[in-house]
């Protein structure tokens, strides 16, 4: 690999760890983090209503 082709290779890695890092603190916020909290709950209850629904009509 020539020296310019390793320097954009670690520009790109450096940028996308960047980026990773930038995500991780976003979801780490607690207005994010309650509200992923919430959504999982909703949906978990969403599953399960369903999967009772369907255990009824099965039953």
């Amino acid at each position: 690999m020539s020296d310019p082709d390793a320097v954009r290779l670690q520009l790109s890695v450096a940028a996308t760890l960047w980026e990773i890092a930038a995500v991780r603190n976003e979801r780490e916020a607690p207005r994010v983090n309650a509200a992923r909290r919430y959504l999982g709950a909703v949906h978990g209850a969403s599953r399960l209503r369903k999967r009772l629904e369907r255990d009824d009509r099965s039953a």
